[in-house]
C-alpha cells in the first residue's frame, strides 16, 4: 500500500520538499522511510493521541518481548487508514477495534490499519495492537538505540532501553513522531520472579505470577514517545522528600543492589539539582509523577520522569571535565545535564527532530547554571566558555524538517554558548531568569518549534532577535568583530563572517572604559575614546579581528 491514494503520496512528497528547502537544508538524499518517520503524514494527521496501555513481557534468556499496545485517540476528522509505527524485526501480529480483526499493510516500519468502523470527529476510539520478536539490540548506548542486554556481578539480568533518535518504535508499536504526546500513559511491565522493573510515572500496583511479576507503572502527564523505558534489574530502592515550588516531591532512586552505598552518597547531587534547576527554571515539571533516578547499563538518559544513570558513581562526565576549567569536576555530570532535561525536552518537547537544540543547548546551559547557583556567577561563566574547545562549526544546530534529521552536535557546547551571549546581550540577570521560567511557564507540556521559542524570547526582551538565531542556529560562521583605531583615537568598527542582517550588540572595554558598541555589517564610528586598547566581553561567543 503507497499510502492508499495519489493525494496522500503528493501530500507526503510536498512534507519532504518543504522540509529540505526552508530552515535547515541539508543536501543528503532522503529516502520515503525517512519521510515515513519524520513527517505528519496524512494517516498521523486526523487522529490525536489521547492514552496508551502498553503491556509487554521481557523474556531475557532467548532477549524477545511480546506484548500489546491499546491505542486511545480522539478523532480531529474523518479518516480510514491509520499509522503505527514497528520497526523490524519485530511483527505486529494482529489489530483489533471493537473487537472486530483489522488488516494492515507494512511499509517499512509504518504500518497503514485500514479501519471499518465510521471516525466521527470528537469521539474517543481505541485499537490494540499485539506484536512479538526480538528488538534490536544497542550496540552503543544510549547512541545508537534498542535494547541493552547485560549482567550485573552478580550475574543477574540488567535489562533497559534507551532509543531516542531511532524512535520507541525499535521496541513497542507507537504513533512514533514528536508533535502528538499521548496525555497519559500505563505500563505493565512482565518480567522474571527475580527480577524489578521501573519505568515511568508512580508504581500502582505489582502482580505476583506463577514465575514471574508484572509492574504497573502510571504516567498522569504527557510524555513524549522516546521518553518512555523500561529497566529491568536486581534493583534496590531508597528515596527522599523535596519540599519544592509546586509543594512535595517524592524523589525515588533504584541502583542494583551491589552499588546502594555508593548511590546513597553519589545521589545527593540530585537534591541539588532539583533546588538550582527550580531556581533557574521553574517548578519541577512533573510532580504529579514524582522524579525517579534509576541506575542502567548505559551511560544514561532524559526518560520522563525516571531518568537513567549510569556515570560510574563519580563527578564529571566518567570522570572527566567536559569544560577544562575544573569546575565540571564539582558535580555528577549525568544527574545534572539529564535531570536538566526533564524542564528541556520533557516539559517543552520539540515538534520537529530538526528542532533538537530546543532539548540539547538549553540542557548544555543548564550544567553552567547549576554551577553557577553553587559556586558564583563567574564559576559558571568560567564553565560555558570552557565548552567551546568542543565546537566543531561543521554544520548548522538546525537540521532538516520532516524527515527525522536533527542538525550538528554543536547543539550542545555552541547552544549553550549563544544562549550565554543571550545572556549578555539582555544585561538583566534577572530578566534573563524570567524568561527561562517562562519559556517552561508559556510552553508547559507542550511540544513547539524554534519559531516559538525565538518569538517568546524576542517578545520578553523587546528586540527582533531573528538575526541573532539565524547566525547561530542556521548558519555555521561565527561572528567577526573587524575594527581599527584613526590617529585621533575614532574607533571603527563593523561584523563580518555573518549573515547582512546580523546586528548584535557586543561589550567592549576600550582604555578603562566599558561601552556597548552597535555594529551592523557596515563601517560605525565610536570617538572621545582614550586609548587604542580594545578588549571583548569574553562571554560574548564571537571573533575579534584588529585591523593594521
Amino acid at each position: 500500500m503507497l499510502f492508499g491514494n495519489k493525494k496522500a503520496i503528493l501530500s507526503c512528497l510536498l512534507v519532504f520538499f518543504l522540509g529540505v528547502t526552508k530552515e535547515g537544508f541539508s543536501q543528503e538524499n532522503f529516502t520515503r522511510a525517512d519521510t515515513l518517520r519524520g513527517s505528519i503524514t496524512p494517516e498521523r494527521a486526523w487522529w490525536d493521541l489521547n492514552y496508551y496501555h502498553l503491556s509487554v513481557e521481557v523474556f531475557p534468556e532467548s532477549k524477545s518481548i511480546k506484548g500489546k499496545n491499546l491505542v486511545r485517540y480522539r478523532v480531529k476528522e474523518a479518516g480510514k487508514v491509520l499509522q503505527i509505527d514497528l520497526q523490524e524485526p519485530l511483527q505486529i501480529i494482529s489489530v483489533m477495534q471493537d473487537g472486530e480483526s483489522l488488516s494492515f499493510e507494512r511499509d517499512g516500519a509504518a504500518h497503514f490499519i485500514s479501519l471499518k468502523k465510521e471516525q466521527k470527529p470528537g469521539e474517543f476510539n481505541e485499537i490494540e495492537i499485539q506484536y512479538e520478536g526480538q528488538p534490536k539490540e544497542a550496540i552503543r548506548p544510549p547512541w545508537d538505540g534498542g535494547i541493552t542486554w547485560t549482567k550485573d556481578s552478580n550475574g543477574k539480568h540488567f535489562i533497559a532501553s534507551s532509543n531516542q533518535g531511532i524512535g520507541s518504535s525499535i521496541w513497542w508499536p507507537s504513533k512514533d513522531h514528536p508533535a502528538d504526546e499521548v496525555d497519559s500513559m500505563l505500563i505493565s511491565i512482565t518480567v522474571p520472579k527475580d527480577l524489578m522493573d521501573v519505568s515511568n510515572g508512580r508504581l500502582r500496583g505489582v502482580e505476583e505470577n506463577s514465575d514471574s511479576k508484572t509492574f504497573h507503572w502510571f504516567v498522569s502527564n504527557p510524555i513524549n514517545d522516546y521518553g518512555v523505558n523500561i529497566n529491568i534489574g536486581d534493583y534496590v530502592h531508597f528515596g527522599e522528600e523535596y519540599e519544592g515550588e509546586k509543594g512535595t516531591l517524592t524523589m525515588d532512586y533504584y541502583v542494583i543492589r551491589e552499588n546502594l552505598k555508593k548511590a546513597e552518597k553519589q545521589f545527593q547531587d540530585t537534591r541539588r539539582m532539583i533546588e538550582a534547576f527550580e531556581h533557574w527554571f521553574g517548578p519541577y515539571p512533573f510532580y504529579e509523577d514524582g522524579f525517579k533516578l534509576v541506575e542502567a547499563p548505559y551511560l544514561g538518559m532524559e526518560h520522563q520522569s525516571s531518568v537513567t544513570y549510569g556515570n560510574g558513581y563519580q563527578n564529571g562526565y566518567r570522570g572527566t571535565d567536559l569544560s577544562g576549567t575544573g569546575w565540571g569536576m564539582k558535580f555528577d555530570f549525568i544527574i545534572i545535564h539529564e535531570s536538566g532535561h526533564e524542564w528541556f525536552a520533557n516539559n517543552i518537547t520539540y515538534r520537529d527532530v530538526a528542532d533538537m537544540w530546543i532539548h540539547e543547548s538549553f540542557t548544555n546551559y543548564s550544567e553552567s547554571l547549576f554551577v553557577e547557583y553553587y559556586y558564583g556567577k563567574e564559576a559558571g561563566q568560567e564553565y560555558v566558555r570552557g565548552t567551546r574547545a568542543r565546537i566543531q562549526n561543521d554544520r548548522p544546530i538546525i537540521g532538516t524538517y520532516g524527515v527525522n534529521r536533527r542538525g550538528s552536535g554543536d547543539m550542545y557546547y555552541k547552544g549553550g554558548n549563544m544562549l550565554n551571549t543571550l545572556r549578555e546581550i539582555i544585561q538583566d540577570d534577572e530578566k534573563w531568569r524570567s524568561i527561562l521560567r517562562g519559556l517552561n511557564k508559556e510552553f508547559y507540556h507542550q511540544t513547539v518549534s524554534t519559531r516559538q521559542v525565538e518569538n517568546y524570547i524576542s517578545q520578553q526582551v523587546g528586540i527582533d532577535l531573528k538575526p541573532f538565531f539565524d547566525q547561530y542556529l542556521r548558519e555555521t560562521s561565527i561572528p567577526t568583530l573587524e575594527y581599527y583605531f584613526s590617529k585621533d583615537n575614532t574607533l571603527h568598527y563593523r561584523w563580518m563572517n555573518c549573515i547582512s542582517s546580523f546586528d548584535m550588540p557586543l561589550d567592549v572595554t576600550v582604555g578603562d572604559k566599558k561601552i556597548r558598541l552597535y555594529p551592523t555589517t557596515d563601517w560605525q564610528e565610536q570617538t572621545g575614546l582614550k586609548g587604542q586598547n580594545l578588549e571583548l566581553n569574553p562571554n560574548f561567543y564571537v571573533s575579534i579581528l584588529r585591523m593594521n
